[in-house]
């Protein structure tokens, strides 16, 4: 035993101051568990509040994109609405110029019961140095036949049918060079004629020739047709009176006829096929 102390007695005395100091190294930190605690808080917190900004941005992001989402799909409602709005405003206003264009025609038909005339819807237009026409879609399968006169559907006088075909037809203007209409002035009664100019129809106006002497033209005075010797209906209106000019020489004088309806906006006309004639 005593052998035994001798040779192992430094080791044993090392291993107790070791278990001394671990125990009493155990008991500091047992005591100061708090601080340690605090020391991990410390160490830890910018990680935990990494953590929570990125939850944060994640979370922000979320809602954004949602809100984005749905704000997309209000936005593609509000479209459809719109167009759906915009569809029921063009589908309102082509009724209601449909239906203006059955009242003029009922309102035309009601005052000139001599008449047999046929819609025609104006498919093209065509303008040169010379020449001012339309093509319309009804031809000699509806009865139409070359000198018909067409007018709008305020029954105001737009030109003369010079061609057709089956299914067509081509309408002279009365702006055209070639025109040549017996006409009156409506406040008097007076015969005048209502012709082509080549300058004038430039312009989409014509002129009145043979002006009376003892009934000067005023502007704004109504020209009708005469219906004398059975070409034309009678009392058609073509124009108004817009000036009174001289001729180059001075000698004579002519209107300047501006025509009552805009042949450039005419979708829908009227075809007179018939009419009872003015002896």
């Amino acid at each position: 035993m005593k052998d035994f102390f001798s040779k192992f007695g430094i080791w044993i005395l090392a291993a107790a101051a070791l278990i001394a100091v671990l125990l009493s190294v155990l008991s500091y930190f047992t005591s100061t568990s708090t601080a340690l605690h605090n020391a991990a808080g410390i160490v830890t917190s910018p990680f935990r509040s990494a953590s929570e900004t990125v939850s944060r941005w994640i979370e922000d992001k979320k809602h954004y994109y949602k809100e984005y989402n749905d704000l997309l799909e209000e936005n593609a409602a509000l479209r459809e609405e719109v167009a759906e709005l915009r569809a029921n405003a063009r589908q309102a206003d082509r009724d209601r110029e449909e239906n203006k264009l059955l009242r003029e025609l009922i309102d035309l038909r009601e005052q000139r019961r001599d008449f047999e005339m046929e819609s025609a819807m104006v498919l093209e237009r065509s303008a040169n140095n010379w020449t001012r026409t339309l093509t319309l879609n009804q031809g000699t399968s509806h009865g139409v036949a070359v000198k018909n006169v067409v007018v709008s559907s305020e029954g105001y006088m737009i030109g003369v049918v010079i061609e057709v075909g089956l299914n067509w037809c081509t309408v002279q203007t009365i702006v055209d060079t070639d025109t040549e209409i017996g006409a009156l002035l409506f406040r008097t009664g007076d015969v005048v004629i209502a012709e082509g100019d080549f300058a004038l129809m430039r312009e989409n106006k014509l002129k009145l020739s043979f002006l009376p002497t003892e009934a000067p033209l005023l502007v704004g005075d109504y020209i009708v047709t005469s219906g004398l010797g059975g070409y034309y209906p009678s009392n058609i209106v073509i124009g108004t009176v817009e000036s009174v000019e001289s001729d180059d020489d001075g000698l004579a004088q002519y209107a300047v006829l501006a025509p009552m309806c805009d042949f450039d906006s005419q979708t829908e006309v009227f075809i007179i096929k018939s009419f009872d004639i003015v002896e």
